[in-house]
């Protein structure tokens, strides 16, 4: 038996599957793509989450059209966090090329071309359905971790949701929770003190100065009213396919505290609200976290054990998490040993510390007989990369360097026209399209005060009237000493006069 057939035989039975499953590609043995042996990731095994990686240019977000467009196909909903704007292509029909019917030709693979049900998401002002959250839906715990809270902080953090709770008082946006700091502080220190204890002035600044700096990065768009609810992310439309719901966040690059604050609340409220389902056949929905390393870089280790915590939890839910980034290692270890799938593209060696990296990531995928995994690494070609899955049965696939197929659609961004087309129909952008600003502990306090304020007018006055009735008031006794100064200072001119004109004569 040749090493080929040999070859082929391995990935075959390593990639079988008695259920539905993704077809990733054709395997790739000393640089040529061999037909009919096809990669393969089973839809249940999809909860167990994954990491997409590589160099720049080298064919990641094709991968994620391409598995966003599979999970489509069998009515599974998708969520793209896409930063770099490079993702909406996928609402239209892709354009069949010689490249593209050549690839598909070497790995057997029939191709054509197809759209996807889109919708397209922004956290800021952009056009598109509007996400929004509240303060209160954070809980004092989790908002405490996105600020980086200390324990002392934190704990003054839980005595303000306390207080806002025991006086209904809604937590909605981040004027909110700035006003019940800055009353806790001032009019209302005493009120705390005595059902609450004592809170230092110092550790309230230091909350609000952060909270200052949650809002320059535009917190203070994302937190408000209408919520949005992640029912809304498992939609299926008329043809049985799964919405690709787009988060462009094209221009938020520059506030990760956003961006992370944003993705720890929805797999906090996706985990919260979605029922256990355990060992399912396929997922509920599928998150794509594209540049990663801007959620990694910027958490705190309280925010870092959130995350993997949510992560190790989330899959029972039958929700998969999916990170792309450069490098690997952008990715902290304890989060990377829960991820099921890993797809690396190639790797670029330029210095030493590239090299290291490269020696890393090897190590991180299984051995195998028939790659030299750091060489291979380095000489990939765009659209290819190596592949490790979890077959139905959970037990890794062999390392397969594979040649990806091609998206079936639009291998580029919408036009702007396009863009509006897709959000004049949509029912989600009119569904949060409203801000709403009802009542909510700003305005209540704001109430509360002006209301002692004034409760202390009325009491000053009250005892202005309740003075004795033979009593001259304040203004009538100075008007008094000031008549008998004017009469004093005018008689005292009179005697003078008098005494001048004696003197005269």
């Amino acid at each position: 038996m040749s090493a080929t057939i040999q070859f082929s035989n391995y990935i075959n039975e390593g990639y079988s599957t008695n259920g539905d499953s993704i077809i990733l590609g054709g395997a790739i043995l000393n640089g040529d793509a061999l037909p009919d042996t096809f990669v393969k990731v089973p839809l249940k095994t999809l909860n167990r989450h994954g990491l997409i990686a590589g160099a720049t240019g080298t064919g990641k977000t094709k991968t994620i059209q391409v598995l966003s467009e599979q999970l489509s196909s069998f009515g599974i909903p998708v969520l793209m966090m896409d930063i770099k704007g490079d993702f909406s292509g996928i609402a239209k029909a892709g354009e069949e090329k010689p490249f593209i019917t050549e690839r598909h030709a070497k790995i057997n693979i029939p191709y054509k071309t197809e759209g996807f049900p889109v919708e397209l998401m922004s956290l800021s002002e952009q056009n598109g359905v509007r996400l929004r959250a509240t303060v209160s839906e954070f809980g004092p715990v989790l908002f405490s971790r996105i600020l980086d809270l200390n324990d002392t902080q934190a704990g003054v953090m839980a005595v303000i949701f306390k207080y806002c709770d025991d006086n209904q008082m809604p937590l909605l946006d981040l004027k909110d929770i700035k006003k019940v700091i800055n009353y806790i502080s001032e009019e209302g220190k005493a009120e705390i003190e005595e059902h609450y204890g004592k809170i230092s002035t110092a550790t309230t600044g230091i909350i609000l100065r952060k909270i200052i700096e949650l809002e320059q990065q535009g917190g203070d768009i994302f937190f408000g009213e209408k919520s949005f609810d992640i029912d809304d992310l498992m939609r299926i439309d008329e043809n049985g396919k799964g919405y690709v719901n787009i988060l462009r966040l094209t221009d938020i690059q520059d506030k990760p505290k956003l961006f992370s604050t944003f993705m720890l609340s929805l797999l906090a409220e996706i985990y919260q609200q979605m029922p256990e389902k355990g060992d399912v056949e396929q997922p509920e929905l599928v998150i794509f976290i594209d540049e990663a390393h801007l959620i990694f870089n910027e958490a705190s280790k309280a925010l870092l054990d959130q995350i993997e915590t949510i992560i190790k939890l989330i899959r029972s839910k039958g929700i998969g998490v999916y990170f792309i980034t450069q490098n690997p290692m952008d990715v902290p270890a304890s989060v990377l040993a829960q991820l099921g799938l890993k797809i690396q593209h190639a790797l670029r060696a330029f210095t030493a510390k590239d090299r290291q990296a490269i020696k890393q990531t090897a190590e991180n995928y299984p051995v195998s007989d028939y790659y030299k995994i750091d060489e291979v690494l380095t000489s990939l070609g765009i659209g290819e990369a190596f592949v490790t899955a979890l077959n139905e049965k959970g037990i890794p696939t062999p390392l397969a360097a594979t040649m990806m197929r091609a998206p079936m659609s639009r291998m580029d961004v919408l036009t702007e026209a396009e863009i509006a087309e897709i959000n004049a129909k949509s029912k989600l952008v009119k569904k949060y399209a409203e801000e709403i600003d009802r009542e909510s502990a700003y305005e209540m306090l704001t109430q509360k005060i002006e209301a002692v304020n004034q409760q202390a007018e009325a009491e000053v006055e009250a005892q202005q009237e309740q003075r004795k009735p033979n009593e001259p008031s304040t203004a009538e006794v100075i008007g008094k000493s000031v008549t008998k100064v004017v009469t004093s200072a005018t008689f005292i001119r009179g005697v003078f006069g008098i005494l001048n004109k004696l003197f005269r004569k």
